[in-house]
C-alpha cells in the first residue's frame, strides 16, 4: 500500500494533555508521527508536524483531526507532494546575536533571499543583555544554500545588517 506524507499545522489554547490527545488521534487513525516543531506562544499551543499514513487512511485521519476542533484544536492538513533530490546541498546552522530593533527579521530574511538561501527552520527570541539590560536579538536559522552558494558571502552579508551583529555559521550533518 502506498504511503502518504501529510503536513499538519495545529493551534489552540494550551493545556496539559493537548499533545497526547493529538498523538493518540494520529496513532488511532493509522498515522505515524515522523517529525514536529511545537511551542507555547502567548497562551497558545502552536505546531507543525509531519505524519505518514497509507493512502487508504488519509480520509479517516483527516476527519479525526478535524474533530479535534470540538476540543479547541484547529488543524490544517496538506499532502506533502515534494520529492527529495538524490543529493541536496549541505544544511547550514546560523547563530546570530545583535541588538534588537524593529525590522531586524525582515533585514535578515532579505539577505537570505538575496543569497538564494532556503530557510528550513527559523527560531528567534529577544532577551535582556546580562551586562546592560538592553534588548538582545538572537536567531538560530537552518538554511540550505544553492549549489555554488558561498558561505563567506552569506556571512559578510549577514554581518552587514548591523555593526554589532555576530554571525556563526556551521555545517549540519
Amino acid at each position: 500500500m502506498p504511503r502518504v506524507s501529510l503536513i499538519l499545522t495545529v493551534i489552540g489554547a494550551d493545556h496539559p494533555g493537548l499533545v497526547e490527545k493529538l498523538a493518540t488521534t494520529v496513532s488511532a487513525n493509522g498515522g505515524n508521527w515522523l517529525e514536529s516543531r511545537m511551542a507555547h506562544l502567548a497562551g497558545q499551543f502552536a505546531g507543525i508536524l509531519q505524519v505518514e499514513t497509507t493512502a487508504d487512511n488519509v480520509g479517516q485521519l483527516q476527519s479525526a483531526l478535524a474533530a479535534l476542533a470540538d476540543e479547541g484544536l484547529q488543524t490544517t492538513i496538506e499532502v506533502d507532494r515534494q520529492t527529495q533530490p538524490a543529493e541536496s546541498p549541505p544544511l547550514l546552522r546560523l547563530d546570530l546575536v545583535g541588538h534588537d530593533r524593529p525590522g531586524i527579521v525582515r533585514e535578515i530574511t532579505h539577505v537570505l533571499t538575496e543569497q538564494q538561501a532556503n530557510v528550513e527552520e527559523l527560531e528567534t527570541d529577544v532577551t535582556a543583555a546580562a551586562n546592560t539590560g538592553q534588548a538582545l536579538f538572537r536567531a538560530t536559522i537552518r538554511v540550505q544554500l544553492p549549489p555554488g552558494g558561498s558561505i563567506r558571502r552569506l556571512q559578510e552579508a549577514l554581518e552587514g545588517v548591523a555593526a554589532d551583529m555576530m554571525v556563526d555559521i556551521r555545517r549540519q550533518a
